[in-house]
């Protein structure tokens, strides 16, 4: 599918890979990027004024099933990018732990996903071609120590993904995803290790979805994915050390 004259929905499209995204679409497609509205949102639409926005909390399903059915109900729609993510990073025995983070890094990888695949589908279907790209992490192939939770809701949704591919494999909509080692992003500030450069990793993703590659994995994960197949053991231990 040549990413041109489309209209495509796009979460996490005010800061990091989702900004470089919906920034590069842009140029010639009507992007609608579902964000809170803050300062980044703000920023981004007066930067570009022709991205629309869509302010939704990807925290709170009841937000997301209604904007998605808002969605659904107007303007045809050629794809979806889900690119928003969260990630905490302290151990769940850690005596500041909070419990209650819990509930909302699930929500936002994972739930929200699942139910704007599930409201804009009857809208993509109606397509001659669609697709939905999920933006998801080696650590849905084999998790690290810290980030337990994260780790969790990108393996659910490696697994998710898959299973939507084989539930619409006879129809218009294609489903991808993009696994991504770290990437140089507000959300890995501070990291020391070596990180790919955002507009870079943005570039490889439109070129993915464009292939309509099924699974695509960046840098690093192509080594993992290797790896935990004929050593898992190895692999676990490389990433528990991460």
């Amino acid at each position: 599918m040549k990413l041109s004259k489309r209209r495509i929905v796009l979460t996490g499209g005010t800061s990091g890979i989702g900004r470089e995204l919906a920034l590069l679409l842009a140029a010639d497609n009507q992007v609608v990027v579902l964000a809170r509205e803050t300062t980044r949102s703000m920023q981004l639409q007066a930067e570009v004024p022709d991205i629309g926005m869509e302010h939704v909390d990807l925290s709170v399903p009841e937000e997301v099933e209604a904007v998605g059915r808002r969605l659904a109900g107007g303007p045809a729609l050629d794809g979806l990018i889900n690119c928003a993510a969260l990630q905490n990073t302290p151990v769940l025995a850690s005596p500041d732990f909070d419990l209650a983070s819990i509930r909302r890094e699930m929500d936002i990888n994972l739930t929200a996903v699942c139910l704007l695949c599930a409201t804009l589908l009857p809208a993509l279907l109606t397509r001659q071609a669609a697709f939905i790209m999920n933006i998801n992490s080696g650590l849905g192939l084999v998790p690290k120590t810290d980030s337990a939770v994260y780790c969790a809701t990108k393996g659910g949704l490696n697994i998710f993904t898959q299973s939507l591919r084989n539930q619409l494999a006879d129809t218009n909509v294609r489903v991808q995803q993009v696994l991504l080692p770290l990437v140089d992003t507000p959300m890995t500030h501070g990291r020391t290790a070596t990180k790919l450069d955002a507009r870079d990793v943005a570039r490889q993703i439109l070129k993915a979805v464009e292939a309509g590659t099924e699974d695509t994995d960046v840098g690093k994960v192509r080594l993992l994915r290797i790896l935990n197949r004929v050593a898992p053991s190895i692999a676990h231990r490389i990433m528990q050390g991460a």
